[in-house]
């Protein structure tokens, strides 16, 4: 399995985790007015594991590139992931208007971790999908535990 991967920078993957991060580093400079994200987590080991699963996901996404991958190109899962990233924007934008109801701060963990997965699944990169899922339960558990339970 190894074999079918090489080490390669993928500057798309790049992309995605940074167009994902943008709306962090603006929230964590500037706070929203109506601002529940700012608590202590209730699931902190579970948020070390997920720290550390991010880390290697967006490593595996950006540094190992399956030897026989295509190009990038608009394929349905990219669309997809492209999709999700917008809806991330749209449940940011609607935080930011003091919308703290379930279904925005659940897409605030959900459409990232969608957008990771479907970029992956795109790559056929198993390595980072792998990743991608595990952190996607660890992020979705800390979410549900923290924001809607």
């Amino acid at each position: 399995m190894l074999k079918s991967y090489k080490f390669g920078f993928d500057i798309w993957a790049l992309l995605l985790f940074v167009l994902v991060m943008v709306p962090n580093i603006v929230w964590f400079s500037f706070p929203a007015p109506v601002d529940v994200l700012r608590v202590d987590s209730v699931t902190e080991t579970l948020d070390a594991v997920a720290s550390v699963l991010q880390v290697m996901m967006i490593a595996a996404l950006c540094l190992l590139k399956r030897r026989d991958a295509e190009t990038v190109h608009l394929s349905p899962l990219i669309i997809l992931a492209i999709a999700c990233v917008l809806l991330y924007y749209v449940c940011w934008v609607a935080y930011y208007f003091g919308v703290v109801l379930a279904p925005v701060l659940l897409g605030l963990a959900a459409f990232p971790c969608a957008a990771f997965i479907s970029y992956a699944a795109d790559r056929r990169n198993w390595i980072a999908l792998v990743l991608a899922c595990a952190f996607s339960v660890c992020h979705l558990v800390f979410a549900i535990a923290n924001f809607i339970v």
